[in-house]
């Protein structure tokens, strides 16, 4: 038996992503992998059950979660080894983006075994593709840290790294987390929240941090489901303080506060309202 040939029984493991709300955003090539593999990885067997009955596959399931992934990355080697295919899900969206599989994944590839992603939904993509902040570089920073004071140094690294920072967070703490982007960067910090991505209840909120708290404060409703929250990076949010903007501004202060005379600057000159009033605040205090 040739190198080739012994090559060619190995399995492959195929990473494969689900959608993360619409059913109808899964691709025909995962469809196929899910339904050939001899086996599928889930972090949740229950979930990945519905979504294979959904589509009438049928295929044995086992159980890969945080817990247990390290002590099944070696079985998952030994059956590539002996020839098995198998696929890797999360419960929705890509695998491993802040969820299990990395402990596999690092061990296969260490092993040398064929690694093969079946790329498709995931929800920090979809969220900075429809934020409105720069795309041209960007960072995926994962959940933000379980405690107020690490949570608040997460939000200035993020800020002052100068790029889009995407992050996720959970229902429960999504409040507290907002308190504390306030504490560190500001009230008037902008922020874009994206909420239940391709499902019924889509949500999309641009603005300051205190508006963002007002929105999810109105209808508690707001604050549950799949959450992302995007920054943008330190220096992207600049306006030039033209001399028509400045004599606008001028005459608007006269009869209504600063903050709103430059909003209304702001939409008529097509400029962003928050960086020119930051920009009217430092040159005053220059």
């Amino acid at each position: 038996m040739t190198k080739a040939d012994t090559l060619d029984k190995i399995g492959t493991l195929h990473i494969v992503a689900t959608p993360i709300g619409n059913l109808e955003d899964i691709s025909e090539r995962a469809l196929k992998t899910l339904a050939d593999v001899d086996l599928i990885a889930a972090e949740d067997t229950r979930h990945t059950g519905k979504l294979l009955s959904h589509f009438n596959i049928k295929a044995k399931t086992f159980a890969l979660h945080d817990h247990n992934e390290k002590q099944k990355a070696q079985q998952i080697l030994d059956w590539l080894n002996e020839g098995k295919d198998i696929a890797l899900v999360s419960d929705a969206g890509t695998p491993l983006i802040s969820d299990p599989g990395y402990a596999v994944v690092n061990l296969c590839r260490e092993a040398g075994a064929k690694v093969t992603p079946i790329p498709g939904a995931c929800a920090a993509i979809a969220a900075v593709s429809c934020s409105g902040l720069p795309t041209d570089k960007f960072q995926f920073i994962g959940f933000t840290p379980a405690k107020s004071q690490a949570r608040q140094q997460f939000f200035t690294d993020a800020f002052e790294s100068g790029i889009t920072s995407i992050m996720y967070e959970s229902t429960h703490r999504i409040m507290a987390s907002l308190d504390d982007l306030a504490s560190a960067l500001g009230e008037q910090q902008q922020v874009v929240f994206a909420k239940e991505l391709t499902k019924t209840y889509e949500t999309f909120f641009s603005g300051e941090v205190s508006e963002l708290i007002a929105f999810l404060t109105d209808e508690p409703e707001r604050q549950r489901g799949e959450l992302v929250l995007i920054l943008p990076g330190k220096g992207k949010e600049t306006a030039a303080i033209t001399p028509e903007a400045q004599k606008l501004i001028s005459l608007l202060e006269a009869e209504m506060p600063l903050k709103k005379a430059c909003g209304v600057a702001a939409e008529y000159f097509g400029l962003k309202k928050n960086a020119l009033y930051k920009a009217i605040i430092a040159q005053r205090e220059e």
